[in-house]
């Protein structure tokens, strides 16, 4: 279910694409059977497409993911969290508006 600018993330690509990269990462857990998880999806397509070259934007399904979602602590889902530097950045558990996310992507350091 990942659009043109958003990647899928595995529990085998994680640390390739997240730990790894060099720009922000803002990862989606999510599920197929969950409607807020589709809610929340045209959101980060346009925030991944709004700042494609700064910003990465993926989703893990949790379902078929465990190890990774384990890993996070991820108990509800949607759970997005922003990854900088390998590091967890801010985490959001639900629903969240657009301006939420941007305002932690356009946040110094």
């Amino acid at each position: 279910m990942a659009g043109q600018n958003v990647k899928e993330i595995t529990d085998q690509n994680f640390e390739e694409e997240v730990l790894k990269s060099t720009e922000p990462v803002l990862v989606d857990f999510w599920a197929e059977w969950c409607m807020p998880c589709k809610m929340l999806a045209p959101t980060l397509e346009k925030i991944a497409a709004d700042y494609v070259g700064k910003v990465k934007v993926g989703k893990v399904d949790t379902d078929a993911n465990r190890e990774i979602s384990l890993k996070y602590g991820i108990s509800a889902i949607p759970t997005v969290i922003l990854f900088k530097n390998g590091q967890v950045a801010q985490k959001f558990v639900g629903l969240r508006p657009e301006k939420d996310f941007k305002a932690a992507l356009d946040a110094p350091g």
